[in-house]
């Protein structure tokens, strides 16, 4: 019985999570800027004129948009950073390793959350 824990996933896995990673950073980075240039928009449709009725809702509501499209974003912003972070751990051969137990994380795990930093063992023991 082999009882021997793998310290880190092989250089063909880590060039597997990379290109990985790669994707998902160019689709996030897309969807960024798709926040941004909502939340920045001055979306005035040359509606200025309509009537006093449907204009304080149509302010409120938009500023309700921009700030969703705010959240949205800092959440995106995040999420970016924290698959750069992951390219990082990969260039020092350190991904994939769990900061709280030190074990590899699944391999299923980290191809739905690359960016994962747990095991769900360590995510469990947080709850």
């Amino acid at each position: 019985m082999n009882t021997e824990i793998k310290e880190r996933y092989s250089d063909a896995d880590l060039e597997e999570f990379k290109a990985i990673i790669l994707e998902k950073i160019e689709k996030a980075s897309a969807q960024l800027e798709l926040y941004k240039s909502a939340y920045m928009n001055d979306s005035s449709n040359g509606t200025d004129d309509t009537s006093p009725t449907f204009k304080a809702f149509d302010e409120g509501s938009e500023v309700m948009s921009k700030e969703a499209n705010s959240q949205l974003a800092i959440r995106q912003e995040k999420f970016i950073r924290d698959l750069k972070n992951a390219l990082i751990r990969i260039e020092n051969k350190t991904y994939g390793i769990c900061r709280v137990t030190g074990k590899l994380i699944k391999k299923e795990r980290l191809l739905l959350v690359p960016h994962a930093t747990l095991s769900i063992e360590a995510k469990n023991m947080q709850k």
